[in-house]
């Protein structure tokens, strides 16, 4: 259920629950491979200094003309060019009409070997794209390059064990029990129009249209009178409905309603608590001029055990009210869990200081736009409106948040050589079947798919991450 410009609540979960990316008044946004793809292409990457290394290469003369007419060679088997039979193209016309598909071949062939026994003799472990600086290749001549790359850093996580973390008390008191069971009460409510001409009384639900005007700190006086000095959007409503008396209404809504006929017009100002749900309102006063349109009253469904069938597989209500406790209180636990959880990370990542891949820091400002855009698009934005959006800045904007989750994903791989965590095989084939049910995408194919392009090796890792972050905060939470 959405919060309102009416309403009030304890906390923020309405907030916190909308993406990082698209939450942030459409700043950051993430896309689905439908579509487009123009921001993902980008010039290859800064290197972090402090993490690159590189490495001379050269490859004698006589070894280039030999693979040059290895390659040329094969060529000449393969081609089809009217005017000669298979096999019998002259090496001169292969090495004009494909000079450069000859020379991109004979260059991934002795780069790349090359590159690999450079690497394994100097005992490095790249963990980003080379970069080739200075390349210079020509049939008869010898092959001399640079590669620079980038490699992980050394990462002392002596005394991560005596962190400390405060496991918070995730009991579900009964205040929030009585919001859930709300909840699901109010999905399932029928809603009449009061025919009855009298004012609006406590238990009524109020059917109103509103326009708000945020009041600005800073303003001006003119001709006609004050005015905000900002252009900050005003707040509209049509046909909403709020309760007169509601736990979750504000009071100065109830006072303003309350004895209200239907036809009757309003003017009021609402202080919002600095706490309220909806960011934009939080600590501010707006003006409202606000319409009451009609009494509405709602009817809920009778507590019984037919109600309870009708919710699912329940035998009695109380049955139903016992499941739906432990649910709420389930998920209450796991949502605090897992902000401790992010807590003992955050300190983690700020006792441990160490250099960041920068390539690490560039796939997981990818990841968060992706994720970002998807959200959009599922909230309606188009492909052209994707297109006009700014995505160098979206990338700067994403670029701090990026370093600390690459910093925490690093952290605990690190601890998880330590603590000798692993994944069984058992538990993997349990995640990947969760993935295809989800999906909807059969599991060999998504396994097939996967494989291809190191998804599965992803997958495990981020497991592997999850799992140490479990056992990490049973060990150090109090």
């Amino acid at each position: 259920m959405d919060l309102t410009p009416t309403e009030m609540t304890d906390t923020n979960e309405a907030a916190e629950q909308q993406s990082d990316v698209a939450n942030t008044h459409n700043h950051e946004h993430d896309h689905g491979h439908e579509h487009d793809h123009e921001h993902a292409h980008q010039p290859a990457p800064s290197l972090n200094p402090e993490l690159t290394r590189e490495i001379e290469v050269e490859v004698g003369a006589d070894e280039v003309s030999k693979s040059f007419k290895t390659v040329v060679k094969r060529y000449q088997k393969l081609a089809r060019i009217p005017g000669f039979r298979a096999g019998k193209v002259p090496e001169s016309l292969i090495r004009s009409k494909f000079a450069k598909e000859v020379r991109q071949e004979v260059l991934e062939s002795l780069v790349s070997e090359r590159f690999r026994k450079a690497i394994t003799d100097q005992k490095l472990r790249p963990v980003s794209e080379p970069q080739l600086l200075d390349m210079q290749l020509a049939d008869g001549q010898p092959l001399k390059f640079k590669a620079a790359f980038e490699v992980s850093p050394e990462i002392d996580i002596t005394g991560y064990d005596s962190v400390r973390v405060a496991r918070p008390d995730a009991a579900l008191t009964d205040d929030e029990f009585a919001a859930e069971l709300s909840r699901v009460l109010d999905s399932h409510a029928t809603v009449e129009p009061v025919e009855e001409d009298r004012a609006l009384v406590d238990g009524d639900w109020a059917e109103i249209q509103f326009r708000g005007e945020v009041k600005d700190l800073a303003q001006t006086v003119t001709e006609e009178g004050v005015q905000n000095a900002s252009t900050q959007a005003p707040i509209t409503g049509e046909d909403v409905l709020i309760e007169i008396g509601g736990k979750n209404t504000l009071a100065a809504f109830n006072d303003a309603l309350r004895g209200a006929k239907p036809g009757q017009e309003l003017k009021f100002e609402v202080d919002y608590p600095a706490d309220f749900g909806e960011r934009r309102l939080a600590g501010q006063t707006v003006s409202y001029d606000v319409t009451v349109k009609g009494i509405k009253h709602k009817s809920f469904p009778e507590r019984d055990a037919e109600f309870a069938k009708q919710l699912g597989n329940y035998e009695s209500w109380d049955d139903f009210e016992t499941k739906l406790r432990e649910h709420a209180a389930d998920r209450k636990k796991s949502a605090l869990d897992n902000s401790a959880k992010d807590k003992m990370l955050g300190e983690l990542i700020q006792r441990f200081q160490f250099p960041v891949p920068e390539a690490f820091v560039q796939q997981q400002i990818e990841a968060r736009l992706d994720r970002g855009l998807r959200a959009l698009a599922q909230q309606g934005m188009s492909v052209e409106d994707m297109r006009k959006l700014d995505f160098v800045r979206l990338r700067e904007s994403q670029r701090e948040q990026a370093i600390n989750e690459v910093k925490a994903s690093m952290v605990l791989d690190r601890i998880a050589e330590v603590e000798g965590v692993t994944v069984s095989d058992e538990d993997f084939d349990r995640e990947l079947l969760m993935l295809s049910l989800q999906s909807r995408e059969p599991l060999e194919a998504l396994r097939e798919r996967l494989s291809k392009d190191g998804g599965l090796e992803r997958i495990r890792e981020q497991m592997r991450r999850e799992k140490t972050g479990t056992v990490l905060y049973e060990k150090l939470s109090a």
